[in-house]
């Protein structure tokens, strides 16, 4: 490939037509920030059955941001799933299927934040007015 078809593929992947790379940039910083408090207030919180709330909240959060924090979220996400497929199976003895499913589950999750949808319908009863 040559340099320009390389940068066209750039633009493509990560979404930037009508915005400036530096706010773009600026997007998925902030968006980083916004998924790494989710995760913070999560392990914080440590409720069960609050895992798909934070998952939503901290996508919702970063997608606000625009299309940056959007792709941030995304990726950061899609990571976290990935790595959670080799880690759960070590260190929560879990099978296959039941990563797969929890996996599923997330996601849906992540997605349902990620397009605005309000965190709280994942909210458990309970869970402190902090979070």
């Amino acid at each position: 490939m040559n340099l320009s078809t390389d940068i066209i593929f750039c633009f493509l992947i990560l979404g930037v037509s009508s915005q400036t790379w530096g706010t773009f940039l600026k997007e998925a910083g902030q968006g980083a920030k916004d998924m790494w408090r989710a995760y913070r207030d999560m392990k914080e919180a440590n409720y069960k059955g609050a895992d798909k709330y934070f998952h939503a909240r901290g996508n919702y959060d970063a997608a606000q941001r625009g299309p940056g924090g959007a792709w941030a979220a995304k990726v950061i996400s899609n990571a976290r799933e990935n790595i959670q497929g080799i880690t759960d199976p070590l260190f929560k003895g879990m099978t296959r299927d039941q990563v797969r499913e929890d996996s599923k589950a997330d996601q849906f999750a992540n997605e349902w934040g990620r397009s605005g949808k309000d965190p709280n319908h994942f909210r458990p009863p309970g869970l402190p007015d902090k979070y």
